[in-house]
């Protein structure tokens, strides 16, 4: 009986400790800390999507969070397993291109197996387009920006989740993407279409923002970013960090419910 006593206390201490860890990780914004977390930032392919400057916006905040960062240049590095079973969280700056079989097949197991992947504009939205693998696991494509770089505005829908709470409506000065999306992610912004330059898209609501799960790994992805000038504006900026939070704690926090189908069942 006694055993028995001491196996039940130890389960119970086991997951106090669990709980406990979750909830330390958390900030008061309600989002993970990168603090002491392993954050692998790949970039490259088409140089007008500015992926060296991504690279140098974002190293120098993650290191201010507290991150161990680690920078590659190659889409080699997501084939060497020795490193990938340790990242926390991919920022992804490459679009277009292509991946390799190993190397896809590197990055997919290592996020189904917890590690965040987060970016914007085509730094995952346009990457690999002849890789479906990739875009199943993103979530969506891009396909058009009617207009070029104009101003458009940003409607946040969901008020209340962790990365958008406090933040209005705003308008920005970038590519208005069109894209084609997976109907069940959780949508947390979007954009509509005037028509001005494709009439028949006129009205047209497309997602700007989501987060959604691939396996146990977070994917947070923002449409806007396509200079370096996107990344100054300061709701795109605080967005986009808190996205980038919020992906780096697939394998300490609970899967979310980011199910959101747009077409209901039966």
């Amino acid at each position: 009986m006694k055993i028995r006593l001491n196996v039940v206390l130890f389960f119970f201490m086991l997951v106090s400790f669990v709980e406990s860890t979750h909830a330390q990780e958390l900030s008061k914004d309600g989002l993970p800390s990168l603090k002491g977390k392993k954050v692998l930032v790949v970039y490259g392919g088409w140089k007008r999507h500015y992926p060296l400057e991504f690279m140098q916006k974002v190293t120098p905040w993650l290191e201010a969070q507290g991150a161990q960062v680690i920078v590659s240049d190659s889409l080699g590095i997501y084939a060497q397993e020795e490193i990938m079973k340790d990242i926390d969280l991919i920022l992804q700056s490459w679009t277009m291109g292509t991946i390799s079989k190993a190397q896809i097949n590197g990055l997919t197991k290592a996020v189904k197996r917890g590690v965040g992947l987060a970016g914007c504009h085509g730094g995952i939205g346009d990457s690999f387009r002849n890789n479906q693998k990739f875009q199943y696991m993103v979530g969506g494509q891009w396909v058009a920006h009617p207009g070029n770089k104009l101003t458009y505005q940003v409607d946040i829908i969901d008020t209340e989740d962790p990365i958008t709470k406090g933040i209005d409506d705003f308008s920005v000065e970038s590519e208005q993407y069109y894209l084609l999306v997976d109907p069940n992610s959780q949508v947390l912004a979007t954009t509509t279409y005037t028509g001005e330059y494709d009439y028949w898209v006129d009205g047209a609501v497309m997602p700007v923002m989501w987060k959604r799960h691939y396996g146990k790994g977070r994917i947070f992805y923002l449409s806007v970013g396509h200079s370096p000038e996107d990344w100054e504006h300061p709701d795109v900026w605080t967005l986009l960090t808190r996205g980038f939070r919020w992906a780096s704690g697939g394998k300490s926090q609970p899967l979310e419910d980011t199910m959101s189908p747009v077409y209901p069942g039966k």
